[in-house]
């Protein structure tokens, strides 16, 4: 099997838009793409196969991917025999009309079939098989991804989602919920741990709702957090309405998993949530975050908001803001509302200006860009304990890590090392990062 470029190993290169759990499928293909005898290329030039991994989540996530197939079409002009694919949720989502639209591209492939990609990377013939639909059950069983080596790295630990929001396309690409065996998450957690990973996340559409037969949530992280070997746990996205007492309770009794919860809240007006199907009430909100607070103190709270939900007024963005100002989370993945064909949400009467929902959304993100300001600068002159996961971006002689709320921290290496716990004690922040100095390594501890 020789290279169309080098006459060598062939070559492949994976470029990932959307979340983790995007990023989690490109390394299930970097598995598939590694026993089909090929190799990880630098860059796209050196590749022979070039696979576009997708999100429709996001109108905007969908807009770049469109964009750069674009101008893949001249990286494939460049040297005939070069193959394009096109994988995950806007494959599945836009199917055979991006073969109508992009014709240059090889093959697509939905998030339930990438066990077909090996019978389509040996198929020669250009234009070759489009595939799809839907599996619907499909969890990639005793598939085992194939990871960089790191500090920080994710688990799915099921796949799809039963919630149905009005406004998300995920039951529609993703399938309904399926869940892993603990068994296969808990040797893929200690293989991962083997190769020196220290800071993994457990994910899922809605981790809250995993159930494998014979364990729950709970169970699993419990499980997950006792295998003896040092590194930290962590787990997203968690429903408000699946959050039970049992899982309140695992974070708050094993030291290994963060005390960080990201619970989406979309919006703060009881009306809006009601139109979106999520099965709460602001007030239900409230308490359970009242609730997670007592249980285990310290804990960083992260969300998801929405503006300009359909038929969204003013009164209702301001019981949202409200929200926001009354619990003052510590982060926030703010966003307005994009249609998605396929939704209910998309087909609601009275939707909002895209001037408007930009407004409300700017408006949103001043009140909390405040409000993270304020949080960071009470961690000066505190202690806390890091995980370096690779160089800052502005300087190669700072670690860049987190701490187990899920801050950034940037400071001197000092001697400490790639992966290592350290405990730095905060100086002072920029924008939202904080700054810190380490003590080094078999130095003195530091004192209050």
């Amino acid at each position: 099997m020789d290279s169309i470029l080098t006459k060598t190993q062939p070559k492949y290169f994976i470029e990932t838009y959307g979340c983790q759990m995007n990023k989690y499928d490109s390394e299930l293909l970097a598995g598939i793409f590694r026993s089909e005898g090929y190799q990880p290329a630098e860059d796209p030039d050196q590749a022979d196969v070039l696979v576009i991994n997708t999100c429709s989540v996001r109108d905007h996530a969908e807009q770049r991917a469109l964009g750069r197939l674009s101008v893949l079409a001249g990286w494939k002009r460049d040297l005939p025999g070069r193959r394009i694919g096109v994988v995950g949720c806007m494959g599945q989502n836009r199917g055979r009309r991006l073969i109508q639209e992009k014709p240059f591209v090889d093959f697509i492939l939905g998030p339930d079939e990438y066990r077909k990609l090996p019978s389509i990377l040996r198929d020669p013939i250009p234009g070759g098989p489009v595939h799809t639909c839907l599996d619907g059950m499909e969890n990639y069983a005793g598939m085992m991804p194939r990871r960089e080596n790191g500090v920080t790295g994710w688990i799915a630990v099921m796949r799809g989602c039963d919630n149905f929001c009005s406004y998300c396309i995920v039951p529609l690409t993703r399938g309904r919920e399926r869940s892993r065996p603990a068994s296969e998450v808990l040797d893929e957690l200690r293989k991962m741990l083997d190769e020196g990973f220290r800071d993994i996340t457990l994910l899922g559409q809605n981790v809250n709702s995993y159930n494998d037969g014979r364990a729950g949530f709970p169970d699993l992280l419990r499980e997950a957090a006792r295998i003896p070997s040092p590194f930290r746990l962590r787990f997203m996205t968690s429903h408000p309405k699946d959050l039970s007492d049992s899982l309140l309770d695992v974070m708050a009794s094993e030291p290994k998993i963060c005390p960080h919860l990201h619970l989406p809240a979309q919006s703060g007006s009881d009306r809006i949530l009601g139109l979106m199907n999520r099965s709460y009430t602001s007030g239900d909100y409230r308490r359970l975050v009242d609730k997670a607070r007592r249980m285990i103190p310290g804990l960083a709270l992260s969300t998801d908001v929405m503006t300009g939900f359909p038929s969204e007024t003013e009164a209702d963005f301001q019981d949202t803001c409200s929200l926001m100002k009354e619990i003052r989370f510590d982060d926030a993945y703010l966003y307005h509302f994009s249609a998605r064909e396929g939704t209910p949400a998309a087909q609601m009467p009275d939707q909002v200006p895209e001037a408007e929902r930009l407004s409300r959304l700017e408006r949103l993100i001043r009140i909390q860009r405040a409000i993270s300001i304020e949080a960071k600068k009470g961690w000066i002159g505190r202690q806390v304990e890091v995980i370096p996961e690779g160089a800052s971006k502005k300087s190669p002689d700072e670690w860049m890590g987190k701490t187990p709320g899920n801050e950034v921290v940037v400071f001197p290496k000092d001697g400490t090392r790639l992966g290592e716990t350290v405990r730095v004690r905060i100086t002072g922040c920029r924008g939202s990062t904080l700054r810190g100095l380490a003590q080094p390594a078999g130095g003195p501890a530091f004192t209050d």
